[in-house]
């Protein structure tokens, strides 16, 4: 059946999974000093970053490509 996701990491994986994965390998701190986004370095939320990244595809883009790199790493 299709089998077109099998390959994709991202398949199935929310945005909120994705910071929460980062948090708990990098913590906060080392996530700011990785992608320097006032989100993640000022008074840091998992809900404030969702608004910020699903607003700023630029810097969601550097989020999943941390995430992807991280998870690869695991293998």
């Amino acid at each position: 059946m299709g089998g077109t996701q099998e390959n994709n990491p991202m398949h199935g994986v929310t945005l909120e999974m994705i910071i929460n994965r980062l948090v708990e390998n990098y913590g906060w701190e080392e996530l700011g000093e990785r992608i320097e986004i006032n989100c993640f370095n000022f008074d840091p939320s998992v809900k404030s970053s969702l608004t910020f990244l699903r607003k700023t595809p630029w810097a969601r883009t550097k989020v999943e490509k941390l995430y992807i790199n991280m998870i690869t790493k695991d293998f």
